[in-house]
């Protein structure tokens, strides 16, 4: 508690968390600020009917911050900058022009940011357009859900605006949460979207819905007379479960592999330099939570396409592929975690090139003992980070099908397990450690001890 108080004196982290917080309460108002012209109590009864596909969107929102069963203003969140954010990253190792912007430095790096800013835009417009058409469009009811007398094509186009201003509208405050508030804007932001469904999904575990009361099944073993009913004895497992998860992401995030690095000695007149040993810090899981999301945005296509499939040719095969994707059964958690272990891989090379960092270590006069350095250094660390990347990847799939376990064999709401175990509790945890390791960089300048300091 000292410590926490201490966060507060020191006057220019307190205004950075006050610009913080007053930037993610702007976030959360324009969250609840429904799209014009949509039918918005139509829209609810519908997206509680959808099933399969609300648990898609749900999903979605989870990683994206925004909130699609409303269709809001904010309703595409901030997915796509990062999708656009993403292809840019992936684009500047790849395509030579933005090769040399990036090694530009920071005037580079401004340039990069300003192209992915644009191609922001283009995402938005695209995605916003596919979503509005598809809540306008007659349903089988006859009506779609738009107001009467608004399925024109300028309200159309000024819902897409809307929904395009309200995605570019978050990025900018998560720029200037980099700027002038504390941590990762945009990840603060995803975080503060998982956080908010928290209740919700707490309310569909504990509160019948009938009554708005406490279940009663909660307080006796085996639940009530139905099998879906939470007993004491699986709220105390997924409670044990919550703890164990979030105990494994916090030792699994902060854990490195660290490999001793010695120094050159230099002979200055009668003073020797260097000679010093350092270690090399290589973490365990190197591509933090991108392998899950790309995993998890990828598997959403087959159910989509083979629905399709199964819609235009009426082809059994299609349909029982879609319901295997649909069902998140043995199917689709098998190509969950082949699909993490690629990405794991992926990401990482894209991020870490050994080569560079032997090359590095020779620059500056350093080495590891027993290899040489250049090749052997290079070969070396590329051994050691796919063997620690393969523990990280394992981490990371076991993390990701945590909630469809819990939900086939303890029958729980598949929106209840997500946020209690799984992707969500994975961002929420990694992005909480950031923000405390960048207000001990604050308190440790200022002489204070940091707040994980014993």
């Amino acid at each position: 508690m000292n410590k926490l108080i201490t966060v507060f004196k020191i006057p220019e982290l307190r205004l950075k968390i006050g610009i913080t917080l007053l930037f993610l309460c702007i976030y959360r108002i324009g969250f609840h600020v429904p799209l014009p012209f949509i039918n918005q109590e139509e829209m609810v009864k519908q997206s509680m009917q959808q099933g399969a596909l609300g648990q898609i969107l749900s999903y979605i929102s989870v990683f994206s911050g925004g909130n699609f069963s409303q269709s809001t203003i904010f309703g595409l969140g901030i997915m796509p900058y990062i999708s656009a954010s993403i292809i840019f990253q992936l684009m500047a190792e790849m395509y030579a022009p933005l090769q040399k912007l990036k090694k530009e430095g920071a005037s580079g790096q401004k340039k990069i940011n300003e192209y992915t800013r644009y191609a922001t835009v283009l995402v938005c417009v695209v995605q916003a357009f596919m979503w509005v058409q598809h809540i306008m469009r007659p349903k089988p009811s006859g009506l779609g859900l738009a107001i009467p007398g608004y399925e024109g094509l300028w309200y159309i186009l000024a819902a897409v605006l809307t929904m395009t201003a309200g995605t570019i509208f978050l990025m900018w405050l998560g720029e200037q949460i980099d700027e002038y508030g504390i941590g990762n804007g945009i990840s603060l932001i995803i975080m503060a979207g998982i956080i908010s469904r928290i209740p919700q999904a707490t309310s569909l575990l504990l509160i019948d819905p009938a009554t708005n009361r406490i279940k009663d099944s909660i307080l006796t073993l085996g639940g009530g007379s139905s099998g879906h009913d939470v007993g004491f004895e699986k709220l105390l497992v997924l409670v044990c479960l919550f703890v164990g998860v979030v105990m494994a992401i916090v030792a699994i995030t902060n854990g490195q592999r660290k490999i001793p690095t010695q120094s050159a000695k230099h002979v200055r007149g009668r003073r020797v330099f260097g000679g010093t040993r350092q270690y090399l810090p290589l973490r365990v899981n190197q591509a933090g939570v991108m392998p899950v999301i790309f995993a998890s945005s990828l598997l959403m296509l087959p159910y989509f396409a083979f629905t399709w499939l199964h819609g235009v040719t009426q082809q059994n095969w299609a349909g029982f592929v879609a319901d295997a994707f649909l069902r998140m059964g043995y199917t689709y958690n098998l190509f969950y975690i082949a699909l993490i272990y690629f990405f794991c891989y992926f990401w990482t090379a894209i991020t870490f090139n050994p080569k560079d960092m032997a090359d590095n270590l020779k620059d500056y006069g350093s080495f590891i003992p027993g290899y040489r350095p250049g090749k052997r250094t290079a070969d070396y660390l590329e051994r050691v980070l796919m063997r620690i990347t393969f523990v990280g990847a394992a981490f990371l799939a076991i993390v990701a099908i945590i909630p469809s376990v819990i939900t086939s064999s303890l029958e729980v709401n598949y929106l209840v397990a997500q946020f209690y175990g799984g992707t969500g509790l994975l961002i929420v945890v990694s992005v909480a450690l950031d923000l405390v390791q960048k207000i001990n960089s604050h308190l440790v300048m200022r002489n204070y001890p940091g707040l994980t300091d014993s």
